[in-house]
Protein backbone atom coordinates (compact mmCIF):
# COMPACT_ATOMS: atom_id res chain seq x y z
CA UNK A 1 0.00 0.00 0.00
CA UNK A 2 1.37 3.41 -0.99
CA UNK A 3 0.97 6.48 1.41
CA UNK A 4 -0.68 9.28 -0.88
CA UNK A 5 -0.88 12.14 1.51
CA UNK A 6 2.16 11.62 4.44
CA UNK A 7 -0.33 14.54 6.32
CA UNK A 8 -2.69 13.45 9.03
CA UNK A 9 -3.93 14.46 12.10
CA UNK A 10 -5.62 13.16 15.50
CA UNK A 11 -9.47 13.78 15.26
CA UNK A 12 -11.44 13.28 18.79
CA UNK A 13 -14.78 11.52 19.04
CA UNK A 14 -16.20 14.86 19.81
CA UNK A 15 -14.96 16.09 16.37
CA UNK A 16 -16.41 12.97 14.37
CA UNK A 17 -20.07 13.08 16.08
CA UNK A 18 -19.68 17.15 15.16
CA UNK A 19 -18.95 16.34 11.52
CA UNK A 20 -21.58 12.91 11.82
CA UNK A 21 -24.29 15.92 12.76
CA UNK A 22 -23.37 18.35 9.78
CA UNK A 23 -23.65 15.08 7.30
CA UNK A 24 -26.80 14.00 8.89
CA UNK A 25 -28.17 18.20 8.33
CA UNK A 26 -27.11 18.13 5.00
CA UNK A 27 -30.14 17.70 2.44
CA UNK A 28 -27.12 16.16 0.04
CA UNK A 29 -27.91 12.40 0.32
CA UNK A 30 -29.32 11.13 -2.50
CA UNK A 31 -28.07 7.90 -3.95
CA UNK A 32 -26.12 7.73 -0.53
CA UNK A 33 -28.16 5.00 1.88
CA UNK A 34 -24.53 3.45 3.25
CA UNK A 35 -23.63 6.75 4.14
CA UNK A 36 -26.79 7.49 6.14
CA UNK A 37 -26.92 4.33 7.72
CA UNK A 38 -23.35 4.60 8.75
CA UNK A 39 -23.60 8.05 9.86
CA UNK A 40 -26.40 7.04 12.03
CA UNK A 41 -25.25 4.25 13.59
CA UNK A 42 -22.08 6.44 14.46
CA UNK A 43 -23.95 9.10 15.77
CA UNK A 44 -25.82 6.76 18.02
CA UNK A 45 -22.82 5.56 19.55
CA UNK A 46 -21.22 8.72 19.60
CA UNK A 47 -23.71 10.47 21.51
CA UNK A 48 -23.62 8.09 24.44
CA UNK A 49 -20.24 7.81 24.34
CA UNK A 50 -18.05 10.18 27.05
CA UNK A 51 -17.54 13.29 24.02
CA UNK A 52 -21.45 14.27 25.01
CA UNK A 53 -20.16 16.15 27.87
CA UNK A 54 -16.84 17.26 25.83
CA UNK A 55 -16.51 20.79 24.64
CA UNK A 56 -14.21 21.86 22.67
CA UNK A 57 -12.50 24.32 25.49
CA UNK A 58 -12.50 21.05 27.87
CA UNK A 59 -10.56 19.20 25.68
CA UNK A 60 -8.09 22.21 24.98
CA UNK A 61 -7.84 22.91 28.45
CA UNK A 62 -7.47 18.82 29.46
CA UNK A 63 -4.47 18.34 26.79
CA UNK A 64 -2.76 21.71 28.10
CA UNK A 65 -3.06 20.11 31.43
CA UNK A 66 -1.76 16.41 30.49
CA UNK A 67 1.41 18.40 28.99
CA UNK A 68 2.72 18.12 32.37
CA UNK A 69 2.88 14.02 32.12
CA UNK A 70 5.21 11.94 29.79
CA UNK A 71 2.48 10.97 27.61
CA UNK A 72 2.70 10.44 23.57
CA UNK A 73 -0.24 12.31 21.43
CA UNK A 74 -2.00 9.39 20.84
CA UNK A 75 -2.24 8.41 24.11
CA UNK A 76 -3.69 11.98 25.09
CA UNK A 77 -6.22 11.35 22.26
CA UNK A 78 -7.11 8.01 23.82
CA UNK A 79 -7.67 9.54 27.16
CA UNK A 80 -9.74 12.58 25.49
CA UNK A 81 -11.89 9.77 23.52
CA UNK A 82 -12.19 7.65 26.54
CA UNK A 83 -11.37 9.36 29.88
CA UNK A 84 -9.49 7.27 32.31
CA UNK A 85 -12.12 6.85 35.50
CA UNK A 86 -9.29 4.76 37.43
CA UNK A 87 -5.70 3.99 38.07
CA UNK A 88 -6.19 0.66 35.87
CA UNK A 89 -8.20 2.07 32.98
CA UNK A 90 -4.82 4.98 33.11
CA UNK A 91 -2.86 2.70 33.01
CA UNK A 92 -4.29 0.77 30.19
CA UNK A 93 -4.43 3.84 27.73
CA UNK A 94 -0.69 4.30 27.65
CA UNK A 95 1.67 2.32 26.14
CA UNK A 96 4.21 0.73 28.07
CA UNK A 97 6.69 2.99 29.43
CA UNK A 98 10.28 2.50 30.37
CA UNK A 99 9.13 5.18 33.30
CA UNK A 100 5.16 3.87 34.14
CA UNK A 101 3.13 7.00 35.91
CA UNK A 102 3.53 6.63 39.73
CA UNK A 103 0.22 6.79 41.93
CA UNK A 104 0.41 10.51 42.59
CA UNK A 105 0.43 11.31 38.50
CA UNK A 106 -2.15 8.51 37.92
CA UNK A 107 -4.72 10.01 40.54
CA UNK A 108 -3.50 13.05 39.29
CA UNK A 109 -4.96 12.82 35.88
CA UNK A 110 -7.72 10.92 36.86
CA UNK A 111 -8.74 14.36 38.97
CA UNK A 112 -7.96 16.07 36.01
CA UNK A 113 -10.62 13.76 33.36
CA UNK A 114 -13.20 14.61 36.40
CA UNK A 115 -12.58 18.70 36.74
CA UNK A 116 -12.47 18.69 32.75
CA UNK A 117 -15.18 16.80 31.57
CA UNK A 118 -17.39 15.68 34.59
CA UNK A 119 -18.49 19.32 35.87
CA UNK A 120 -18.22 20.93 32.02
CA UNK A 121 -21.82 19.68 31.36
CA UNK A 122 -22.75 20.87 34.91
CA UNK A 123 -20.91 24.41 34.25
CA UNK A 124 -22.44 24.82 31.28
CA UNK A 125 -25.81 24.24 32.38
CA UNK A 126 -25.23 26.79 35.05
CA UNK A 127 -24.18 29.69 32.56
CA UNK A 128 -27.15 28.77 30.28
CA UNK A 129 -29.55 29.07 33.04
Amino acid sequence: METVNATYSYVTNLEVMEMLQKIKSSKKKFGMRNLATVTYEALQYLEDSPCKNQTRESITNYLRDLRNYRLKPHEMLQMVNDPPTSPLHTQLLIDDNKAPLTDTENEKIIELTHTHFHNSGTTQQQHNS
